[in-house]
């Protein structure tokens, strides 16, 4: 359902970013030219969990910020998905942001992995914005530094971590990010992130029960976080 932003969605929304886990502020103070833009311009909607908002090689009307729920990044190539970062609420996609700046089709998929409430900013207003707005501009540049640092953080897991680490990588951080130890998560969801089979995951996760970093359970899989 598509609604007008109030003005102080708006503030609370771009005002702050989320950098290393930590509430730190963007904007002291948006402008109010750029509010009158975004009640005029932006929409607020709904998605349910699973809905595929961003597709590789689509060309978007619109830019995301998360105000409620979250975003799951991913790439896709040779008909295997990997898993590139999170959206959390405040943040946004700077790879969407980056597509809409050159309308060029976009390079990643993007989906719900929880019922979201999104700002929806028109690609049409973002590169004049950028412009016009030196603050909004910065809240992009602030993204591009957050998601560069989470790509190097992907490449190292890739080439430095056995997959077995990967996993088990994997389940802490959904586990920090949905703030919950209980991950209602099936084995081929891991694998389709990770880029491998379902049958690798599950011996992975065996093994890592019996290291007792994990527990499988009728609810999911229930993460434990060891001490060294």
């Amino acid at each position: 359902m598509v609604a007008f932003i109030p003005l102080f969605i708006i503030k609370q929304s771009l005002q702050y970013m989320i950098n290393d886990g930590k509430a730190i502020e963007i904007l002291s103070f948006l402008e109010n030219q750029l509010v009158d833009q975004l009640v005029e311009h932006a929409s607020i909607e709904t998605y349910r969990k699973e809905v595929v908002l961003i597709r590789e090689g689509q060309y978007l009307k619109h830019v995301p910020v998360i105000l409620e729920g979250m975003l799951k990044v991913y790439s896709q190539y040779d008909g295997k998905e990997l898993l590139l970062y999170y959206i959390k609420p405040r943040q946004s996609c700077i790879i969407s942001f980056d597509a809409a700046i050159y309308n060029k089709p976009s390079q990643i998929f993007a989906i719900t992995e929880l019922d979201s409430k999104i700002l929806l900013l028109p690609t049409t207003k973002i590169s004049a914005w950028t412009v016009e707005f030196p603050r909004f501009n910065q809240l992009f540049l602030d993204l591009y530094h957050l998601r560069y640092k989470d790509l190097l953080e992907t490449i190292n897991q890739l080439v430095f971590k056995s997959l077995d680490q990967r996993v088990y990588t994997y389940l802490l951080e959904l586990s920090n990010q949905l703030d919950s130890d209980l991950l209602n998560i099936r084995h081929h969801e891991i694998a389709r992130d990770l880029g491998t089979a379902r049958e690798v995951v599950s011996r992975i996760i065996k093994k890592l029960e019996k290291e007792g970093k994990v527990s499988q359970t009728t609810n999911g899989i229930k993460i434990f976080r060891l001490r060294d």
